[in-house]
């Protein structure tokens, strides 16, 4: 193995500077709330509620509103990358204080866009170090949609997109989108705790298998955040979803999937909950003894959910949403014959 000479130097550092994983996983399971010191290691910081409420009622104008910023974002990254499998090139991941598209190329510079639910600010970022901001505030999607273009225009970057949104029946293209205007910063913030926190969890059972999965991703088409299984088989067709297009469908899902994520809730749903699907969906999967004892299959969404407070305020929410997480997943693939020798890591 390379570089033993350092391996004793960063165990060292590591034993007495970093605390015990187990002793913080318990702590997040058990209590929901972690203390951390400063860098001295003097003063505790202000605690945070890892699982917060997030009543769909109280901020469903945000959503909305924020829904459609981060579709600009996803779009302009989209645009600035590569096909990838199933459409991973377009999705946004979970940071420290937001969500970001991750560094890409633009005519062999860097530009990365992220936002920040701490500070509430869009930020655009280049490998010159130059950057602009946009605020995140009370106002509407064209006004957004406006001041970001125009910001990456003055960055000498200027972009293009498809500026109809998806996934949504409100189709009004964004630079026309006066309607959707709110942002309270309280609620976005929740909203990105909840995914940071789910993503913690998510890493942990992504871990456990050895077969193709997916990044833990969030898709601004459907608002929500995911990781997805493959069997290593081909699929059947999509037969397609109202607002999407045909061809996103059929590379989504070319392939067989075991799926579960994190979703705010909308239409039918009227609260957040985490979900978990199969394509195709296999014989039996629908009846399969799943736990914990909260979840239930929706037969109009075609998909197990378990409600979020049921995990919010669970003893150990880490545990009861990792029960969900594996026992649909077996659902899934007990039900459709995956080799699951070859795929768990045992």
């Amino acid at each position: 193995m390379l570089f033993n000479s350092s391996t004793v130097c960063i165990d060292t550092l590591s034993k007495v500077h970093r605390p015990d994983r187990e002793s913080l996983r318990s702590s997040a399971r058990n209590a929901g709330k972690i203390e951390v010191g400063d860098y001295q290691g003097n003063r505790p910081m202000t605690r945070t509620i890892a699982w917060p409420e997030l009543p769909l009622a109280a901020w469903k104008d945000t959503y909305e509103t924020l829904h459609m910023w981060t579709q600009i974002v996803g779009k302009i990254r989209l645009a600035l990358t590569h096909l990838e499998n199933h459409w991973w090139n377009s999705s946004l991941y979970v940071t420290s204080r937001g969500l970001t598209t991750s560094a890409m190329s633009y005519n062999g510079r860097l530009l990365q866009m992220s936002f920040d639910f701490l500070a509430h600010l869009l930020v655009i970022e280049t490998s010159e170090g130059n950057t602009k901001t946009v605020a995140l505030k009370p106002r509407s999607v064209a006004d957004f949609y406006q001041e970001t273009m125009a910001s990456l225009a003055s960055l000498e970057m200027p972009i293009t997109i498809w500026t109809t949104p998806v996934e949504v029946p409100n189709r009004t293209p964004f630079e026309k989108d006066q309607e959707h205007a709110s942002y309270d910063p309280e609620y976005a913030q929740r909203f990105w705790r909840i995914l940071a926190q789910t993503s913690r969890v998510f890493t942990e059972f992504r871990c456990r298998f050895t077969g193709k999965v997916s990044p833990i991703h969030f898709f601004w088409g459907a608002f929500d955040l995911a990781v997805t299984r493959f069997s290593g088989r081909s699929a059947p067709a999509h037969p397609g979803a109202p607002n999407v297009a045909q061809f996103v469908q059929a590379e989504a899902y070319s392939h067989e999937v075991s799926s579960c994520g994190f979703w705010p809730g909308g239409g039918s749903i009227d609260e957040p909950v985490f979900y978990a699907y199969a394509y195709p969906e296999p014989p039996g999967f629908k009846d399969y003894s799943i736990q914990p004892s909260e979840a239930f299959y929706h037969s109009g969404m075609g998909e197990f959910l378990l409600p979020y407070n049921a995990v919010r305020t669970a003893n150990s929410p880490d545990e009861i949403l990792l029960d969900f997480l594996q026992s649909t997943y077996e659902a899934a693939a007990t039900n459709a014959n995956w080799d699951r020798n070859v795929l768990e890591r045992r």
